[in-house]
């Protein structure tokens, strides 16, 4: 089935066309008035050089005028084998289509919206046959059933020509296309891009991203880049202006050698706050007693570290290089992953 956007918007025509697989453009005029396109021979030339197949409407009241409108623009220097040309489907249409396939051209009989108009176009021999069919389910009609009809009529009497499902509305009405088996189907950029998206997909490629961090990050990488240490001759009250300054709730005390004495948190504040009273902020942090810090290397994997707050239910791990204070890995650092 082949995928055509539908716009007359020149970024969102740059953005479709990123994708490198889609077969064409289709476009209006009252896509191009609400873009506020004055310059309409200009914007069809431009948008002939940006994609691989344009169609474009060629309007007139007779077969004549609407083929010689093709032919203006044609001129304009644009492909006959890449442009087809679209016609509202009437008598007057039906017979120009005739016309400009017999000269070889490309054309698009659309604004159908029963299958008498379809079969009248086919038997024309248009390129394509296009229903509405949002539109269509917007006046109460069984859009669906009109868009199987065209294509059983295509293949039941060997017509050349192609269903285009048309008026896409959202990605329900994409799937219908593709169940009912029509042949082209052209849709809006904001359905486009929506195609590929469902949560439970979401899901799982973030935890196979995080699964694969997890064994192949090392922790040195993943650190916050934090890392607040103070002497153990300091007093609790300059270690808790710079665990303010780097807004951290934790903070690493060294000796006068540089090893790690050990980790102070907030948690340990508001302990010895409540156990013995505001007098302690002038005590030095060598005063404290500390246990034996949870660190890791930094050249241990994630891996190692998920294991780590698993195991001892903690929220920051000391990060060290060969024993000395590097930083610390917040829980969060790997929950951001």
């Amino acid at each position: 089935m082949e995928l055509y956007l539908d716009s007359a918007n020149l970024k969102e025509i740059e953005e479709g066309f990123k994708l490198g697989f889609l077969n064409g453009l289709t476009t209006t005029p009252t896509f191009m008035q609400r873009e506020g396109i004055t310059d309409i021979d200009g914007t069809i030339v431009k948008l002939s050089k940006m994609v691989p197949v344009l169609q474009i409407e060629a309007l007139g009241n007779t077969a004549e005028d609407v083929l010689k409108e093709a032919h203006r623009q044609l001129d304009l220097g644009l492909d006959p084998k890449k442009t087809v040309f679209k016609i509202p489907v009437s008598l007057e249409g039906v017979r120009a289509c005739s016309m400009l396939r017999k000269e070889g051209l490309l054309v698009n009989v659309h604004l159908v919206y029963t299958l008498q108009q379809a079969y009248m176009a086919m038997h024309a021999g248009a390129t394509y046959v296009c229903p509405l069919v949002g539109r269509l389910q917007d006046q109460g009609h069984d859009a669906l059933a009109l868009v199987e009809q065209c294509v059983g009529a295509v293949e039941n009497y060997g017509y050349d020509t192609k269903i285009m499902f048309s008026s896409v509305r959202h990605a329900e009405h994409v799937r219908n296309a593709i169940n009912v088996g029509v042949h082209t189907i052209t849709v809006p950029l904001k359905v486009l891009k929506g195609l590929t998206e469902n949560n439970f997909t979401t899901i799982g490629t973030e935890q196979f991203l995080t699964d694969t961090r997890l064994m192949t990050v090392r922790v040195g990488e993943a650190a916050n880049g934090i890392n607040p240490i103070v002497a153990a001759d300091a007093t609790l009250q300059s270690a808790l202006v710079k665990m303010t300054e780097y807004g951290f709730g934790a903070i690493t005390v060294t000796n006068a050698d540089g090893s790690v004495k050990g980790v102070f948190t907030d948690g340990d504040i508001r302990r010895l706050l409540q156990k013995e009273g505001e007098h302690i902020l002038g005590k030095t942090m060598g005063d404290m007693e500390y246990k034996v810090p949870i660190s890791i290397e930094a050249s241990a994997l994630l891996n190692d570290a998920a294991t780590l707050f698993k195991k001892t239910s903690v929220d920051t791990i000391l990060v060290t290089d060969n024993g000395k204070p590097v930083g610390m890995l917040d829980i969060q650092d790997l929950e951001g992953l």
